[in-house]
């Protein structure tokens, strides 16, 4: 098939049923159904894309696929390291690529293409989730997992999530959903676990219980497995416990393809028993008042009964003899497994092709799934399958088993009975619980209006109390400044007229001396005068008087008026003062609420951390130059499957200037907390480049040399390290003195993990052509050498990385003929090591020296040092014995090619 072609139909005429349809909800009730739904269980909706179709009661149903890619493994990863993916997913489109070479590829449509980045959450939501709402609503449903063995089809479906609750598998999750929504008291839900090996059943929860006979009801056609031993659940725990039963009972076995390959094909039959109220409100012989039915007659109505059945079937992987190496009863074991798959495969081309016969006898696998395939169960299928181009094949047999499965129809059906005598327990119950609901509702009713009545009084009784206190003090206030303002005047007052009784006098006795006339002395015009100007003074000192009550009345006013001026003032400030009391509290609410994220968010960060240190040093820093941009992926799948939401949503929240803000704290476990937040962000490429310009790098170097925490030293230096990932962050970090920095880190810290982090900074650095020389004269080579002292792997991994890229980059310079002089890493002493440890027993270290020696050997003027290292008999070890192909070739290449070496071989008689 030519390069975009589409096996799944052509993309503009897909049927609307199976492509078109991005909806993938429950089937949607008749009218009748839904009355009887409102006053029963909710309904529930799934929040994520769905996979299934919303049909009604009746109208088939398709078979929903979705296809899912398993991320490389270490063996891949190492194998298929100079091979590009046989598989590439466009996720948006739903389409998935099937590369046949380098030029052609075939394209292929599902209902859904999660990638290897999916987490177990999500495959759950576009899969499963809608299945189980469907069987919550007295639907059938059946979810299956197929493909080659070892793409992750257990982990998929049964994974106990034990250890970390994120890797839950969908036994685990639909179980949970099963029992949030049904009711212990009114459901039931039980569960039978079982496995078909060597075409016989047997009881995963009774081992002794095997070979179980299969029976068909004549009528109905439903295959039941009665001998089959099943409990009842009612917790999430009693669950679990059963799955780990089960899962140790049940055969697997260590092929070439996968060391723990089931053996059997194993069956979790799950039982929802849901109890539904009356659905014909107005059937015939019930009265209605307005068109609705009474509700007394509602209440007499018998609930319904609804019956459905959840199955999961985790399939055991299709494999070919010559590829998993099965041999002996394992050979038979695989056989078996490949006959009912061969029956499954073709009971599924007969359905979609419409066939008059559908082979349903020949397997007992097909006779358990003859209803989840054109029958009457809503039906999802997951296919597993792998990015190896080595198993092209089996990968290109899984997507066109998925594409024949997406032309398979099944008409759902609803089973329902109606249930009389739960209807009378349950208005026994009601009327019970109605009495006394009633009396404790009367009695709550007139508890509170007593409460509501004593509160009230109280606090009338209260404003009264301060009302008066407050009147009082201001009479009292305002009563002694008038007394004040009184005993003023009187005492003016008196004054006056003392000095008008002495005036009054003196002018009566010269009255009299002037009516005695003989005695008399003739008065003269100076004393008349002084007479006038005593009354008109005396007339003043009254006028003056009055005014001055008058001036004092009227500041008492003034100052009644400046009190109630004052007194709203007052109540003005007391507003203002509740208002920043306010503001105060809920500027410390979003402080905790920053504080809580920040601490969750660092806790998520420890926890990714420690999962990446179990993983290993490869997880943390990528290799060589050449396969840099596999290790950003790499390193963008790990930390999105751990808390990508939760970083990115504190990033949008809290901003990333004040994050950087948070590293000058002067709180320890505020420092802490933020530069783990720094660096889990560092670890996105997309935030590399707002990191560096918000001044991020600058404020991590100043961290590390400031700091004396371990835990501080640590965190900056691997958020360095994947700054330093970028050319563009590495000429920056070398500008800043950043390499000088840490070689004194490596000079001072002691701690493993501290080292690994440094060591990883400086091995990203190594890889830059243009930094070789001042990486050199800075000393960075010296202290890759100096970690060596730890001698913890992980350590000794990326030192052996950062030589290996430094080789590199010189074995390049000297091709280009930019470098004629011996090597820098010889010059600095790092031969000896590179000798001692070129047989390494960890797998990374070696793969990096061999490396490194391969390279050092390419630059002529080198090689007499290292035949007196020793390093030419290592160099002709790994030409003969080395595992990877491309290492041992170029180690044949470079001492073929090498005058000098030939010259020593051939004087000891060896051959390369």
């Amino acid at each position: 098939m030519a390069s975009g072609s589409y096996r799944n139909g052509t993309p503009k005429t897909t049927k609307p049923d199976r492509t078109t349809s991005s909806t993938y909800t429950t089937p949607k009730p008749t009218a009748k159904s839904r009355v009887a739904a409102g006053g029963g269980a909710n309904v529930r909706r799934s929040s994520a894309v769905p996979l299934i179709a919303k049909d009604d009661a009746g109208v088939p149903g398709r078979v929903r696929v979705a296809v899912r890619l398993r991320p490389q493994n270490s063996e891949e990863l190492v194998a298929d390291a100079d091979f590009a993916d046989c598989v590439e997913l466009q996720s948006e489109l739903k389409r998935l690529k099937l590369r046949k070479n380098n030029w052609e590829s075939e394209t292929y449509e599902f209902d859904e293409v999660l990638t290897e980045s999916a987490s177990q959450k999500r495959v759950y939501e576009v899969v499963a989730k809608p299945v189980v709402e469907s069987v919550l609503e007295g639907y059938n449903g059946t979810v299956m997992a197929y493909g080659q063995t070892g793409t992750g089809k257990t982990f998929t479906l049964g994974k106990l999530g034990e250890d970390n609750i994120a890797a839950r598998g969908i036994m685990v999750r639909a179980m949970e959903d099963i029992l949030s929504d049904t009711s212990p008291s009114i459901d039931s839900v039980s569960v039978s676990y079982f496995q078909l090996y060597m075409e016989t059943i047997q009881d995963l929860l009774c081992p002794g219980n095997d070979n179980i006979a299969i029976v068909e009801d004549p009528k109905s056609g439903d295959v039941s497995i009665p001998a089959a031993t099943v409990v009842e659940i009612r917790d999430q725990r009693s669950f679990l416990e059963l799955l780990r039963i089960g899962e140790a009972h049940r055969f697997a076995a260590n092929t070439k393809l996968n060391t723990e390959s089931s053996r059997s094909h194993a069956i979790l039959m799950v039982h929802v028993k849901r109890s539904i109220k009356g659905r014909h409100d107005s059937e015939e012989g019930f009265p209605v008042e307005n068109g609705q039915a009474s509700s007394l007659v509602k209440s007499f109505r018998p609930p319904i009964v609804r019956k459905s059945k959840l199955v999961i079937v985790d399939l055991a992987g299709s494999e070919r003899i010559d590829k998993s190496g099965s041999e002996g009863h394992t050979l038979e074991e695989a056989k078996s497994i490949n006959l009912s798959l061969t029956a499954l495969g073709k009971c599924i081309n007969a359905l979609a092709e419409n066939s008059a016969h559908v082979p349903f006898r020949d397997s007992k696998l097909t006779r358990l799934l003859r209803d989840s395939f054109g029958g009457t169960a809503r039906t999802s299928l997951v296919v597993t399958i792998g990015p190896s181009p080595r198993h092209r094949g089996e990968t290109s047999s899984t997507i066109m088993f998925g594409q024949r499965a997406m032309k398979v129809e099944n008409m759902v059906k609803l089973k329902e009975e109606f249930d009389y005598k739960s209807l009378c327990r349950r208005l026994d119950v009601e009327l019970d619980k109605l009495f006394s609901e009633n009396e404790r509702l009367q009695k709550d009713f007139e508890d509170e209006i007593e409460r509501v009545k004593a509160e009230a009084q109280n606090r009338i009784s209260e404003v009264e109390r301060k009302y008066m206190i407050s009147l009082e003090n201001e009479r009292l206030k305002y009563q002694q400044d008038y007394m004040d303002s009184i005993k003023k005047l009187e005492e003016k007052w008196m004054i006056n007229q003392q000095i008008g009784n002495n005036e009054r006098s003196w002018v009566g006795n010269h009255e009299g001396f002037m009516d005695g006339g003989e005695a008399a002395v003739p008065s003269t015009s100076d004393s008349m005068n002084d007479d006038k100007q005593l009354v008109k003074t005396e007339k003043l000192l009254r006028q003056s008087s009055e005014d001055e009550v008058s001036s004092l009345k009227s500041q008492v006013s003034q100052w009644k008026r400046l009190e109630a001026a004052a007194n709203a003032e007052i109540v003005k400030l007391n507003k203002k003062l509740e208002s920043e009391a306010h503001q105060k509290e809920k500027l410390e609410e979003e402080i905790n609420i920053l504080k809580n994220k920040l601490l969750q968010l660092s806790f998520e960060a420890d926890e990714t951390r420690r999962s990446l240190d179990r993983g290993g040093s490869g997880k943390a820093f990528s290799g060589f130059d050449t396969f840099m941009s596999q290790a950003r992926s790499s390193q963008i799948r790990d930390s999105a499957n751990g808390q990508k939401a939760s970083i990115a949503k504190l990033f949008e929240q809290v901003g990333l200037q004040k994050i950087l803000s948070l590293l000058e704290s002067e709180d320890a476990d505020v420092r802490i907390h933020a530069v783990k937040v720094v660096a889990n962000l560092a670890a996105e490429e997309a935030n590399q480049e707002k990191i560096v310009e918000a001044g991020g790098l600058s404020s991590l170097l100043i961290l590390l040399r400031s700091s004396e925490d371990e835990t501080i030293r640590r965190v900056a230096a691997g958020a360095i390290a994947n700054l330093a990932m970028n050319e563009t962050n590495q000429e920056l970090v070398m500008v800043q003195d950043g390499i000088s920095l840490l070689s004194m880190t490596a000079a001072d810290a002691e701690d493993p993990q501290t080292l690994r982090m440094v060591a990883g900074a400086i091995a990203n650095l190594c890889g830059n052509d243009r930094l070789q020389t001042r990486l050199r004269a800075e000393g960075g080579i010296k202290a890759l050498l100096g970690m060596v002292r730890c001698g913890h792997p992980d350590v000794l991994a990326q030192v052996a990385r950062g030589i290996a890229n430094f080789a590199k980059c010189e074995s390049r310079a000297s091709t280009q003929g930019n470098n004629t002089g011996r090597s820098l890493l010889i010059e600095d002493g790092a031969l000896p090591w590179i000798v001692k440890n070129a047989n390494n027993e960890a797998s990374p270290i070696r793969r990096h020296i061999e490396l490194a020696l391969c390279h050092l050997a390419q630059h002529e003027v080198n090689a007499k040092d290292m035949i007196n290292e020793g390093a030419l008999w290592e160099l002709v070890r790994i030409s003969r014995d080395c595992s990877r192909e491309d290492i041992r070739m170029l180690a044949h290449k470079t001492l073929t090619a090498s005058p000098k070496f030939q010259a020593e071989l051939r004087r000891l008689r060896i051959e390369c």
